[in-house]
Formats: C-alpha cells, structure tokens, sequence
C-alpha cells in the first residue's frame, strides 16, 4: 500500500477511465444521430426513470433546483405560502422556495441528519403549504410520519431526493413518496450526468405536462405557447449518458454500500459517530458523514497526509446571508448547529480500493489516538 499517494475526496477521472468506451459510443451517437435537443433518448430516459422509481411520470430537466421550483410552482405554491423544510441542506432547498416567491420554514433535525417529524408538525401554520423533506447522505427522510403529518394537515410534499437516487425506504424508492420527487443528476452524485442535469418524478400525469411545458417555454405545440415559462431542458447528451449511467447505477451503489460497510467496521466508535442504518433504510452513500469533536482539526491531520475530505454544509441555510431577511439568529436550530461543527463527508466513491479505505480509516482513529 502506498501510504503516500493522494485520496481524492471524488475522482471523477477514476470514474471516466473505467466508463469510457460505453459513455465515448453514446456520446459519438448522439452526434451523429444530429438531435442535440430532445428526441427518443429524452423519452426513453423519462420512461427508464420512473420505472426505476416506481411511479409512473418523471420528467427530464436542466437541474434538480429546477425540478424544485417548477415542481411547487405547478403544485400552485407561491407568494404567501411557506413551506418546511431543514436547514442543513445546500442552499438551493430553500432557494428554489423563495425564488418561487414562497416562505422557507425551517424545522431541526434529528441525529441522522434528516428532518425531525415532531419540529415539523410544531412549524406549521396556517400559511403552510407543504413539506419539503430532504433526502440527506442517500438516507432518505423518516416519511411515514412525515407523510401522516402531511396528510393530518393537508400538506403537499415535495421530496428533495437531489442525493438519494435508488435509496429506499420501507420498500419505496426516493421519489415516490411526495406529490413531487425532484432529483439532481450533477457528476458528483451517484447517479451521474457529464454536467448539469435533473429530474421529478410523480404519479400524476397532468402534472408531469405541466413541468414539461413550463421548461419549454410554455410550448403547447410549434410556435404556440400557454403560458410564459423559460428553459430547463435536459441536454440529449446528458440522457443519453444518464441512461447507460442507470444501467450500471446497482453495481456503483453496491460499491459505495460495501466501502461505508468497511468504515463502519474500521472507525473507532468511542470517537467517531455514524448514524446507523435502520432496517426500513437502504441508504445509497452519497456521502459518508461522521460526526467528530475537533472535526477542523481532524480535516487538516488527514489533508497532511493527503487524504482528501470535505464538509456538507458548514454554514446551516438559515445563518446563510441570503437568508438574513427571515430573522434567524445562531441557537435557533441546536442540532443543526451542533452538527455543523461537527460533520465531515469521508471519501466513499466507488473507486477506492480497501487498502485506500483502512488507510483513511486508520489515520482518523490515529488522530484520536
């Protein structure tokens, strides 16, 4: 084992060199085919996907934040409404809620890092118009209470699944449990396009047009549109990457499963908390997050031994600046905060070897000593 070589938090070039001949094949076909927007791989993906997902409609578009924003705004959310969601998400969560001119509401979390049931149901107001949990780590969120919450209230739920593409939960797969499942497919996910790209998912089919019309311009027919929208098309290259991307996805989830499985029998407990998976979960590793004390300490003893890591996300979205304007101050959501000093996302790509593993294993339990 070479003690001395770089562990990159991701390696994309890893991932190429292994997919290149099958990726190389689809990308010179779509040249050649001509159709660079639309066309039977857009279709075809739309099909694969929610097949995939269990539910019957997804739609292909340009990123998972705008599978957000024109997913509520079809769902008729807007101006006035709020809508509950955590704060320790990337900031497009809540900015696809205020850009649509809706309210983020923040609610704690529990120690998995997902939305807390109980602090949503004491969010909720008379201006809440829905849920928006958020699929973490490729855990998804605790959705049987949550879901009864919904329903006990008259909430709409809009599943922000943009890190939990075939994770399951109870025997449901990420997106089929909201009004609305909204899901990126940036390169660093798992399951990955060549830039930026996303899609929702849904089972309901008027819906479904009307996310597809509102990303193409309002389109109804050629050079005849219903309404003012903009664009959110999915590039055909990126389908056509993403539909041999779903073909190999098990086999890369099988991968990131096994290396978190490794971690969990290396790392020190006494020092290092990760959150357990429960029987109802299937988690697909996006990320590997412990938790730690001296988490800024143990970041930079691993980079001198260039080993690579990250943090997702240091500052919560409501001590964000964009978000000043709501009112929050530091101590509004405690385990938020308590975690943000404490996460660190461990590299996990499917890459790695097990020697690569033990090491980055072995030099946290050496910082702990």
């Amino acid at each position: 084992m070479n003690d001395t070589a770089p562990i990159r938090y991701v390696d994309m070039a890893a991932q190429f060199a292994e997919q290149r001949d099958e990726i190389m094949a689809r990308v010179e076909a779509v040249l050649a085919e001509g159709k660079l927007v639309g066309g039977p791989d857009i279709e075809i993906l739309e099909k694969e996907v929610a097949e995939f997902c269990g539910v019957a409609h997804a739609v292909a578009l340009n990123s998972g934040t705008d599978a957000l924003a024109l997913g509520m705004m079809a769902l008729g959310i807007g101006a006035g409404d709020e809508v509950i969601l955590p704060p320790n998400s990337f900031i497009a969560s809540a900015a696809a809620v205020a850009t649509i001119g809706a309210t983020p509401v923040f609610a704690d979390v529990r120690d998995d890092l997902n939305m807390d049931p109980e602090k949503v149901e004491a969010a909720i107001t008379p201006q809440t118009k829905a849920i928006m949990p958020v699929h973490l780590t490729g855990r998804i969120a605790d959705m049987t209470p949550l879901a009864e919450i919904a329903k006990r209230n008259g909430l709409l739920v809009i599943e922000d699944a943009s890190q939990s593409f075939g994770s399951r939960y109870e025997d449901r797969l990420a997106g089929s449990f909201g009004d609305v499942g909204c899901f990126s497919a940036h390169p660093l996910k798992n399951f990955n396009a060549a830039g930026d790209s996303g899609f929702l998912t849904t089972d309901n089919g008027e819906l479904a047009e009307k996310v597809a019309r509102m990303g193409n311009h309002g389109l109804i027919g050629k050079g005849l549109s219903e309404s003012f929208g903009h664009v959110s098309r999915m590039d055909t290259l990126q389908a056509a990457i993403l539909r041999y991307k779903l073909e190999v996805l098990p086999g890369v989830i099988e991968r990131r499963r096994g290396n978190a499985a490794l971690y969990g029998e290396l790392l020190d407990p006494a020092h290092v908390f990760m959150a357990p998976e429960r029987e109802v979960e299937f988690n697909t590793y996006h990320t590997f997050v412990i938790q730690v004390d001296r988490r800024d300490e143990l970041k930079a003893y691993l980079a001198e031994r260039q080993i690579r890591s990250a943090i997702h996300y240091p500052v919560p979205i409501h001590l964000q600046p964009a978000a000043s304007h709501l009112g929050h101050k530091a101590g509004d959501f405690p385990m938020v905060e308590r975690q943000a000093e404490r996460i660190l996302s461990l590299p996990v790509y499917q890459n790695l070897t097990q020697d690569e593993l033990r090491r980055v294993a072995d030099a946290a339990n050496g910082f702990f000593g």
